[in-house]
């Protein structure tokens, strides 16, 4: 797994649920700004996915392989769930449910990264 890789994904969540913050308090739906940024989210994580993936078939990587492997999918998951649940709810709510979607992305990564140096 490629530290500044996930640096740069976890910046880009936070870049997120401020745009989708400020969106909420305009009292304004989802836009295809944070529509679009999403689908960039989504493909830095499925390039983080597959450079982690790689990295277990060489050998590297941590003892917790099946734990890694579910962070993983969970964080590949949960961009176009948001997406879909923001383009549902046509409301300032939609744009709550991409808030609270890139914090979890950026706890996941945040973790995938400690569970891939053996921290913890």
């Amino acid at each position: 797994m490629i530290g500044p890789l996930a640096t740069g994904v976890i910046v880009l969540a936070l870049v997120i649920l401020l745009a989708a913050i400020v969106t909420a308090v305009r009292d304004r739906a989802m836009g295809t700004v944070l529509l679009a940024a999403l689908g960039v989210l989504e493909l830095g994580l499925l390039v983080q996915a597959g450079l982690a993936i790689a990295g277990v078939i060489r050998g590297e990587g941590p003892d917790e392989t099946a734990t890694l492997v579910g962070y993983l999918a969970g964080t590949l998951v949960i961009p176009p769930a948001a997406a879909f649940l923001g383009l549902a709810e046509r409301s300032r709510w939609g744009a709550v449910v991409i808030a609270v979607a890139a914090f979890a992305i950026c706890v996941m990564v945040g973790r995938l990264l400690q569970i891939w140096q053996g921290t913890a």
